[in-house]
């Protein structure tokens, strides 16, 4: 594992764990060049996505993106990180045990919104309004109502 501080390839592994929801281990290491200290995470890939976008571009899955997308939309949020971080994970192990390789942006986002939906409503039309490409404050109205009756009936 290549150090982030000086670019070293050999560290020595000081502490190993699961983290809490099991999806990965957690692995403190320390540089053999600079002595630095740093955190990996190891998980399980069952398979290689690819993501089909708009244009018939395509590019890997990034577990990565999918976090951040999600974190800014539940930016200052009672949402801890670990809540996200089980969001994340349910939703790229529907999508390697699903039996596809491809798997399109759309759908993607329809999970993200259905799994969001259920954990905060502010962090749900947040991500709809990159999501949907909202244009209009009329557009935030209409879905924010659409949020509201749902929750009451």
């Amino acid at each position: 594992m290549r150090c982030p501080f000086c670019g070293h390839d050999a560290s020595q592994v000081k502490d190993s764990r699961p983290t809490d929801d099991g999806a990965a281990i957690r692995r403190r290491r320390q540089c053999e060049g600079c002595a630095a200290r740093f955190t990996t995470f190891e998980r399980i890939q069952l398979r290689e996505l690819t993501v089909m976008k708009s244009e018939d571009r395509r590019e890997p899955f990034d577990r990565e993106k999918l976090l951040r997308s999600i974190g800014i939309a539940a930016r200052k949020r009672p949402l801890d990180g670990l809540a996200i971080e089980r969001l994340v994970s349910g939703i790229q192990r529907q999508l390697e045990t699903s039996g596809e390789a491809e798997v399109t942006s759309k759908r993607i986002g329809e999970m993200v919104m259905e799994a969001l939906k259920g954990l905060d409503s502010v962090a749900y039309i947040r991500f709809a309004s990159v999501y949907r490409d909202f244009s209009e404050a009329r557009d935030f109205e209409e879905f924010a109502g659409t949020v509201e009756e749902a929750a009451r009936g």
